[in-house]
C-alpha cells in the first residue's frame, strides 16, 4: 500500500466513522475495489480509528475537559458518567480479546461488509421514530451496558458503531445530542484500548508500513472533524434515518459486484 492509497483508505475512514454508514465495512469495500492490500492487516484499520478518536477528543473537548478537571475535583456527576462510560465499553473490550481472531477473519472477507451493511440500513431506518421521543440527558447504568453491546455487535465489518450506538441509546429514551456525546465518548475509551493492544505490532513496523499509518491517519482525522460536523446537523435536522437508503443501496450495490467479479 503507497501513501496515496493510504490516504484515500483514510479520507474513507474519516468520513464514514461518524456517519452512520460503517467505516469498516467501506474500509473493506474500498480495499476490495481498489485492490488494496493495507501492510499489517488490521493494525491499519486500527490506526486510522485512533486518529478519528484524536477528532472526537478535539471536537467535543469542552466536555473531555470538563470531565477530566471534574474527576480530578472528585466531582460526582463526572465520576458517575465517567463509570457509565466505562460499564458501556467493557462488552466491545470482551469481545475484542475473546474473539480477536474471529473479526479478523471477517475483515477478510468482503461479503460479510456487504450484508452487514443491509443490517446497517435497518437499524439506522428505526431512528426515524425514536429521534423525537427521548428527552434523557444522559443513560442509566442498564442501559449503559445495553448501549455497550450495541458498541461490542458494531465490530462487525459494515455494522455502525456510530449508529448503532446512536439508535440503541435514543431507543432507550435518550435526547440526540445527548446520545451521540456518549456514543462518541465510549467510542473513546474502546479506541484507546485497541490501539494499546496493537501497540507490540507497532513498534515492530516497517518504515512504509509506519508511512502508510501516519498518511492514512492525517487524512481520517481532518474528514473526521468535517463528518462529526455533519453528524451533528443531521441530528438536529431529523434527517439521520435517510443514511438507511444509503446502507442498503451501497450494501446491495456491493454484493452484486462480487458476484459478477
Amino acid at each position: 500500500m503507497n501513501t496515496i492509497e493510504a490516504i484515500i483508505l483514510g479520507i474513507v475512514q474519516g468520513l464514514t466513522e461518524f456517519l452512520p454508514v460503517s467505516s469498516s465495512g467501506h474500509l473493506v469495500m474500498a480495499q476490495s475495489l481498489l485492490g488494496i492490500e493495507p501492510d499489517g492487516g488490521i493494525v491499519f484499520e486500527v490506526a486510522v480509528h485512533v486518529a478519528t478518536l484524536v477528532a472526537i477528543l478535539l471536537f467535543y473537548f469542552k466536555r473531555v475537559s470538563g470531565l477530566t478537571i471534574g474527576a480530578f475535583t472528585g466531582d460526582g456527576d463526572s465520576w458517575r458518567y465517567i463509570g457509565k462510560l466505562a460499564v458501556a465499553t467493557l462488552p466491545a473490550i470482551g469481545i475484542a480479546l475473546t474473539l480477536r481472531g474471529f473479526i479478523e477473519q471477517q475483515f477478510g472477507t468482503p461479503w460479510v461488509a456487504g450484508v452487514m451493511l443491509l443490517v446497517t440500513g435497518c437499524i439506522v431506518w428505526t431512528t426515524r421514530k425514536t429521534i423525537t421521543k427521548g428527552t434523557a440527558e444522559e443513560p442509566t447504568w442498564a442501559h449503559a451496558l445495553i448501549i455497550g453491546c450495541a458498541q461490542a455487535f458494531a465490530i462487525l465489518p459494515g455494522i455502525t458503531r456510530s449508529g448503532t450506538t446512536l439508535a440503541t441509546a435514543m431507543a432507550l429514551g435518550m435526547a440526540p445530542l445527548a446520545a451521540a456525546e456518549f456514543s462518541f465518548l465510549m467510542g473513546v475509551i474502546a479506541m484507546a484500548g485497541a490501539a494499546v493492544l496493537l501497540l507490540p505490532e507497532l513498534t515492530s513496523a516497517s518504515p512504509e508500513m509506519l508511512a502508510s499509518i501516519w498518511a492514512g491517519g492525517a487524512a481520517a482525522l481532518v474528514s473526521g472533524l468535517l463528518a462529526l460536523v455533519a453528524f451533528v446537523w443531521l441530528l438536529k435536522s431529523k434527517r439521520f434515518h435517510v443514511f438507511a437508503w444509503y446502507a442498503w443501496a451501497a450494501g446491495a450495490s456491493f454484493l452484486i459486484w462480487l458476484s459478477l467479479a
